[in-house]
């Protein structure tokens, strides 16, 4: 990605929420939004970035929805009635200067988060509208073709509009519920980055650097949110151990065998500051309990000098926080490491019995407890297993190797 096209990405979310503050027509300002980027690569390309390319890119944008307007209206048969209600200079954008800058990223959040549309829309309509991810980034992100992911952000828009939504922060009373939301759509977008559900990469940097962009613009408009905090600490302390998880050839290298000398140290002192400000004044919240966890791992020297009681403590207070199953099988983990695998092994089959049934991660925490305690081949089948349900090209290779490895060493 060139410095233009990083540039636009960053700028993109803030025109398309202008604009829509402006005109209030999310899909056609999302056209006129793209029209504008398409516009702004060629020229700044040749000619150079301008002095303001905010200002810029929001009066191409801007004249770009008054063009979408009188097509539309033309085609309709009628222009006439549209353009006596609404003078041309009504719809033309201002000069960069005429107007306060505004940053419109909440109030954009939100409304890709309308409780109208369901949470895989929620996400990929923030993905594309707010994270500036093309739609078939977003398709490859969520498997799914093309045209799949493109009807499913067009029906959000038209369900948008049916409801009714207002590009506005919602009343105090719904601020909280919908804020969850929001922070749920941002959390899951940087895993999928992270840990990619399938595909040839295991980490989708444009996916955890949009995350990332997110997050940190968002406990900018809100500083006194101690969860949106808690979860910007997390993916910090999450992507500061980014270039040790891999080795030659993309292979995963897991927490236990990772490089610490790699790690981010700038991105986790940065984290664990905001999170120890965070835990010290707010109340506590299942982002900040995971952030603290995270920062355990981060700051001991090795597995080994990891507080492990003290991690398997807050993930006991997690599970009363926030219930999930994906918790209750990390718990097993520092269950096994604090109680001997024995422990973790019974935690696992009992999650087993549950919705994580068949899924290729219960599997290889399952055969990491078996090798732990002593059962070989029963470690062997359950790496294998677990391999042939991975969807990501590294996992499955990881696991493999893993039975590989266990088989070479009966004893």
């Amino acid at each position: 990605m060139t410095a233009v096209d990083d540039l636009l990405r960053t700028l993109a979310p803030r025109v398309l929420g202008t604009l829509v503050r402006r005109y209030g027509d999310f899909t056609r300002c999302e056209d006129a939004v793209q029209e504008a980027l398409i516009n702004a690569a060629d020229a700044w390309a040749r000619a150079g970035v301008p002095e303001h390319p905010l200002g810029w890119l929001t009066t191409v944008a801007a004249r770009r929805y008054v063009d979408q307007v009188r097509a539309d209206t033309a085609r309709e048969r009628r222009e006439l009635a549209v353009l006596d209600a609404t003078p041309r200079d009504a719809l033309v954008a201002p000069p960069a200067d005429a107007e306060p800058v505004r940053d419109d990223l909440l109030e954009l959040l939100f409304l890709c988060c309308h409780p109208a549309l369901p949470a895989p829309a929620q996400m990929a309509l923030v993905l594309r509208a707010v994270g500036g991810l093309t739609t078939p980034e977003i398709a490859a992100a969520f498997l799914v073709p093309e045209k799949t992911m493109g009807q499913r952000i067009s029906r959000a828009k038209q369900r948008l509009r049916d409801a009714g939504a207002r590009f506005e922060l919602p009343p105090e009373a719904e601020r909280g519920p919908r804020l969850r939301v929001v922070l749920h759509v941002l959390y899951l977008g940087f895993n999928e980055g992270y840990s990619a559900s399938a595909g040839p990469d295991l980490h989708r940097v444009d996916l955890t650097a949009q995350a990332l962009r997110l997050a940190r613009d968002l406990r900018d408009r809100l500083p006194d949110s101690g969860e949106t905090t808690g979860l910007l600490a997390l993916m910090l302390l999450t992507e500061a151990r980014g270039r040790a998880r891999t080795g030659p050839e993309g292979v995963l290298v897991p927490l236990a065998e990772q490089d610490r000398s790699l790690w981010d140290r700038a991105a986790i002192a940065e984290a664990t500051a905001m999170l120890d400000h965070s835990l010290a004044t707010f109340p506590l919240g299942p982002y900040q309990v995971q952030a603290a966890i995270a920062a355990l791992h981060d700051e001991a020297a090795s597995v080994e000098a990891t507080d492990w009681p003290q991690v398997l403590a807050l993930y006991d207070l997690l599970e009363r926080l926030a219930p999930n199953p994906v918790v209750s099988l990390n718990r097993a983990v520092a269950l096994g490491v604090v109680h001997g695998p024995e422990a973790g092994l019974a935690a696992v089959r009992e999650l087993g019995a549950g919705v994580l049934a068949g899924n290729h991660r219960l599997l290889a925490v399952e055969a990491h407890l078996l090798d732990q305690a002593g059962d070989r081949s029963a470690a062997a089948r359950r790496f294998q297993e677990a391999a042939r349900l991975a969807g990501s090209h590294p996992e499955r290779r990881f696991l493999l190797s893993r039975a590989a490895e266990v088989l070479s060493n009966p004893v």
